[in-house]
């Protein structure tokens, strides 16, 4: 058991797993931003909200700290943050947010509608999501696995490792920062290796693996779904085998993230002889949050003891206005205050200098006492035009259930919300290679998602009057993606366009031809 046997060498422990299990995820969050408010006092954002003063409230009753804390420090989104902090990282200022200067950014566009965002990652965090990839790797003694599987190749599809560096500071996908940051011990079982991950055209990248990939031994593949599928057909292709378990016979576990894996899943699993076991992960731009730590389940254990501090804003219109922007006077939670079944979306205080950060994304508790999530959107990714209030999690379910229904696989989609008749209406683009009746897929997407949604049931008989599907080949996507720079990596087409972005998609499918 290779790996296992080096991270036990590298004297690395189950201490911290075990501390998250059987500790109370308050006290492991309180001591958490104790840790990161005493590393930051002296920094200019510390001084600014006076986190010495915040660190005082610790000595008090339980959650003194925690109101102390949110009533010093406001609610920050990127664009607020980088207007008054971060773009000085930019310039080499050190001591802004954290102690030094921040040398890499991860580049991510994360919204519906904004461009490229710099998110400082500084050492502490490449440690932290080392740290908590370590976790990952040692839970999978959970799962039946074989001891050989542990000496076999670990494929990460990513970003190029070669970052852009402007003589200030270095920039690009996360994935390339953290795999060119990769312990020595791990380089053995990581592929495509240093010389592919280094190529920054993604199409070239993905040749280079397929040309390799006969002489590899993978046992564990890692990326977002619609690359990976892309790769493994190219695979297929490229030595005329029925399914990638003929190249690779000891593949056994597929690790993704960022997306939501139901409406890949049936398209994928044509590529296989054999199912995979599927985990989830959630590595964002901004941090590792969370990762699948049990068999069996669809959710995530939330990582309470490594870098982050996490807070909950209940996602509700009395906290968010119709855009998905957070309210100035929104409810914020610790971790004891949340109640399972309820969506909210994520603020994190991070070890890479974000305070109070809106991650953007929205979370459900599926069990508190085990701090285990689900993704269910991003608050800028809701539609609700008119309060039809539709989620991410509703929309992928919808798919799911249409694809079964109709027997065909859609490999991708979004939705676009527009004004139909002085009222409103959905306009679907999806991604199927398969022959479609476009009638019928919207009939089926309609049908389900009243029966998941209540509010959207409620608006299709008054102001919700359209819902209307375009079938677009899978290439069509993808094509767009690489037009706006966010081809490969980490990137993942946006389930809701808005703005900038969907004038954008729909005028590549004007230029191209391609029937809106």
């Amino acid at each position: 058991m290779a790996i296992l046997s080096n991270l036990l060498k590298k004297g690395i422990r189950l201490r911290d797993s075990l501390e998250q299990e059987y500790s109370s995820p308050l006290d492991l969050q309180k001591d958490q931003l104790k840790k990161l408010l005493l590393k930051a006092k002296d920094t200019e954002i510390g001084k600014t909200y006076d986190f010495h003063g915040v660190l005082k409230a610790f000595k008090e009753s339980n959650g003194a700290f925690y109101e102390r804390y949110k009533s010093q420090v406001p609610i920050y989104d990127y664009d607020s943050i980088h207007a008054e902090f971060w773009h000085k990282l930019l310039s080499g200022k050190a001591n802004v947010t954290w102690p030094g200067a921040v040398k890499h950014f991860a580049l991510s566009s994360g919204t519906s509608g904004a461009a490229s965002k710099y998110i400082p990652i500084t050492k502490s965090m490449v440690k932290a999501i080392r740290r908590t990839g370590v976790r990952q790797i040692l839970s999978l003694s959970k799962y039946d696995l074989p001891a050989s599987l542990f000496t076999k190749g670990i494929l990460m599809l990513g970003g190029s490792t070669d970052l852009e560096f402007n003589g200030t500071y270095f920039s690009g996908d996360l994935s390339g920062i953290t795999a060119g940051k990769l312990p020595i011990w791990f380089q053995r079982f990581y592929k495509p290796g240093k010389k592919i991950s280094r190529n920054r055209n993604w199409g070239d990248k993905l040749d280079q693996i397929v040309e390799k990939a006969r002489d590899w031994d993978i046992g564990i593949i890692v990326g977002v779904p619609a690359w990976l599928q892309i790769l493994i057909e190219k695979i297929i292709e490229r030595y005329q085998v029925k399914h990638i378990h003929e190249i690779w016979p000891n593949l056994r576990i597929f690790v993704h993230g960022g997306v939501s894996f139901e409406p890949y899943r049936k398209g994928f699993e044509t590529l296989l002889d054999r199912p995979l076991i599927y985990i989830e992960t959630y590595l964002a731009s901004e941090g590792f949050l969370a990762f699948q730590a049990l068999p069996d389940r669809r959710s995530m254990r939330l990582v309470l003891n490594n870098g982050i501090f996490h807070e909950f804003i209940p996602f509700t219109e009395a906290n968010f206005d119709e855009e998905g922007n957070v309210r100035k006077d929104a409810q914020t939670l610790k971790i004891d205050e949340v109640e399972e079944g309820r969506d909210y979306a994520l603020l994190i205080s991070t070890c890479a200098g974000a305070w109070r950060y809106l991650i953007g994304d929205v979370v459900r508790f599926v069990s508190k006492a085990e701090s285990e999530i689900i993704i269910t959107g991003r608050t800028k990714h809701f539609l609700s035009l008119c309060g039809e209030h539709l989620s991410v999690d509703n929309m992928n379910k919808a798919v799911e259930l249409a694809a079964d229904e109709l027997g065909i696989r859609i490999k991708e989609f979004t939705v676009l919300g527009e004004p139909y008749k002085k009222l409103f209406g959905h306009h679907w683009y999806i991604g199927s290679d398969d022959a479609v009746d476009a009638k019928k897929l919207t009939a089926s997407l309609d049908q389900h998602l009243k029966v998941l949604n209540d509010d959207y049931a409620v608006e299709r008989k008054h102001a919700l009057k359209q819902v209307k599907t375009t079938v677009l080949p899978t290439k069509a996507f993808y094509d767009w993606m690489r037009e706006q720079g966010k081809e490969g990596g980490q990137n993942k087409f946006p389930r809701v366009l808005k703005g900038e972005k969907a004038n954008s998609w729909k005028g590549f499918l004007a230029e191209k031809e391609l029937h809106q």
